[in-house]
């Protein structure tokens, strides 16, 4: 009996920072990439950290050992074409006939626009999140608040915050905050941009000490010096002072619950969208994934279809219902996978 040919596989390394629960479900798709193409294997070398990530990428540009493919983030992908060292991913997708216009219309708009650089698309979206707010429901009907609804306004926010300020043993110290806050860029934006603000004009220049800008800051201030309802923490302080129940409503990024998830917990927890003020917008935030010039057209392309596989509709619908990560295409969002997952936790309307 003639023995089957199997046909030499294509090695793809790539390099990311996700570790924990992300990391397991990114182990899980590789797999089930790897189990498909029979002619592509992708080799994952996950690195510690962001930060270290960051490093360890340009010391293998400098020594021209970079990895095929690799997480990063817009700052990093603009010093990467500056070095000439990418390849772009229009011309990828350009000769590939089973990625379609409509397969990059697809795509979100915000996603296509922070990946292209000078006309340019050099990356692509991999891991996206938003902020959302995480809530002890239990806390809220304790002081007679619905658990079912979180305050949508600032003003409301605010309000309810002071509500759930409170010493509960009579020692003259408060032991029960509404919040807390981790000072950082993504917040301070979001509540700029919810003022009416912009970080710089049309002619790239900033303009954050705008009345909006201002305003954003205030009320953060008053919040904590004013209402005194909220508190400065570090790092993951503020999460695991709402775990532990010190505080009732947390704002993260909506990938938080995944980590949540791994600790016990003992009250309900919903899950909120930002409360808005003048407009709803809010930033997105997280990695995306390029394709390093390699020399060897075959290897490029064959990250490219891993690239292509990952963010295709169903895969991208099943990383956000395991991650909280957002699906990175509009059609993910009406296939099953999402709409049973909505239909069976409801909190996560509007932050998926």
């Amino acid at each position: 009996m003639e023995k089957r040919q199997h046909p030499e596989k294509t090695k793809v390394t790539f390099w990311h920072g996700l570790s924990g629960p992300l990391g397991d479900t990114l182990n899980e798709m590789i797999a089930e990439f790897n189990k498909t193409h029979d002619d592509i294997e992708v080799v994952t070398i996950p690195i510690s950290s962001y930060t270290a990530l960051s490093q360890k990428l340009m010391a293998s540009i400098q020594a021209k050992k970079q990895p095929d493919i690799a997480q990063v983030f817009e700052s990093w992908t603009a010093k990467y074409i500056e070095a000439g060292v990418l390849c772009a991913l229009d011309s990828l997708f350009n000769e590939d006939p089973n990625f379609t216009v409509e397969d990059l219309e697809d795509i979100y708009p915000v996603f296509r626009e922070s990946n292209t650089f000078d006309g340019t698309m050099y990356s692509f979206p991999f891991n996206k999140s938003v902020r959302a707010y995480f809530y002890n429901k239990d806390e809220f009907y304790r002081n007679g608040l619905d658990p079912n609804y979180f305050p949508t306004t600032w003003d409301e926010f605010r309000h309810y915050n002071r509500i759930l300020t409170r010493d509960t043993n009579g020692d003259g110290k408060i032991d029960r905050w509404g919040t807390n806050l981790n000072i950082n860029e993504w917040q301070f934006i979001n509540l700029l941009h919810q003022a009416g603000g912009r970080i710089i004009d049309d002619n790239g220049n900033p303009i954050l000490n705008s009345d909006a800008g201002v305003e954003a800051l205030q009320f953060l201030v008053d919040m904590l010096y004013k209402d005194k309802s909220a508190y400065l923490v570090r790092g993951y302080e503020g999460q695991n002072d709402f775990m532990a129940g010190i505080v009732a409503m947390y704002e993260g990024s909506s990938v938080s619950i995944t980590h949540m998830r791994q600790e016990p917990i003992n009250f309900n927890i919903g899950f909120a969208p930002l409360p808005t003020h003048k407009t709803n917008q809010s930033a997105v935030s997280g990695a995306n994934i390029v394709v390093f010039k390699s020399g060897d057209r075959k290897r490029e392309r064959a990250a490219w279809e891993f690239i292509k596989w990952f963010t295709a509709a169903e895969q991208t619908a099943y990383w956000s219902v395991k991650t909280n990560y957002m699906p990175v295409r509009r059609s993910a969002m009406q296939s099953d996978v999402i709409q049973n997952f909505l239909a069976k936790y409801p909190i996560y309307q509007g932050i998926l």
